[in-house]
């Protein structure tokens, strides 16, 4: 039997284990989004605490009871306090390192990462946006959709223009995104209106067209004439193109267009 028949089960049943936690903690949280906004929630705080706490179970009757307990109240947090004081024994992940695959995994390692909001835009801009949309495919989860807008309205750089549409582009084809959106909180729908006003400005700049068009084409100053004119028809195409990508997304991050 050749090596590429060879059936690693080991790695199917790690594979199992991970699809089946991301299908409940999906559903678990789904369920309590859907029970917060049935109870009308006086902000997005208390959204957040609502499906952040979904894991926990109520009380029984039998829980009150005087015996000394030794269950923590809340095992994730505890647990995640345990992480933190360990932090000797696991090394958060480098840049180089962080390839998430899965939702779970890129919340994992984003949360552990706890680097500064440039390198976190790095982290973005290095993953791209066809694999945000792969890997965030079920939905984004809560809290990171506001955190990445923050970041790249804080950092974006001249020149990145493309490749933050690109992010934009691929979180906003990631299911339930819509509902995601109308969670943002409003410091982040002020970064989500900055962003955008900045993407906006940055088309509006002239483009970088040599200083000397028209030794490009001959020196001819007929033909010459003639190819910056072909040239700036393409710029004006290229800004029109971007600029009707630039309204489909503001519609899909619910502004409008004078935003």
């Amino acid at each position: 039997m050749e090596n590429s028949d060879i059936i690693d089960f080991l790695a199917l049943e790690k594979e199992l284990k991970i699809a089946v936690e991301a299908d409940k903690k999906y559903q678990r949280e789904n369920d309590a989004k859907f029970r917060a906004i049935r109870q009308k929630v006086a902000s997005y705080e208390e959204f957040r605490d609502i499906v952040l706490a979904s894991h926990l179970k109520p009380l029984e009757k039998r829980d009150t009871t005087a015996a000394p307990r030794k269950q923590p109240w809340n095992s994730v947090a505890a647990g995640y306090k345990e992480q933190k004081g360990a932090s000797a024994d696991i090394d958060p992940p480098l840049q180089s390192d962080f390839q998430p695959t899965t939702a779970l995994e890129f919340s994992r390692d984003w949360r552990r990462f706890g680097g500064s909001s440039n390198e976190k835009y790095g982290l973005l801009v290095r993953l791209g946006g066809d694999t945000l949309q792969g890997i965030f495919s079920v939905e984004v989860e809560s809290g990171l959709l506001g955190e990445f807008l923050v970041i790249l309205s804080q950092c974006m750089s001249p020149g990145d223009e493309a490749v933050v549409m690109g992010l934009l582009e691929g979180l906003s084809k990631t299911r339930r995104f819509s509902l995601s959106v109308s969670l943002l909180s409003q410091a982040e729908q002020k970064a989500c209106e900055g962003l955008f006003h900045r993407l906006w400005d940055a088309l509006g700049r002239p483009s970088t067209a040599p200083q000397n068009p028209q030794r490009i084409y001959s020196e001819d100053p007929g033909l010459s004439e003639a190819g910056e004119t072909r040239c700036a028809e393409n710029t004006l195409e290229d800004k029109t193109d971007v600029a009707g990508k630039l309204k489909c997304l503001m519609a899909k991050y619910g502004l409008c267009e004078s935003a």
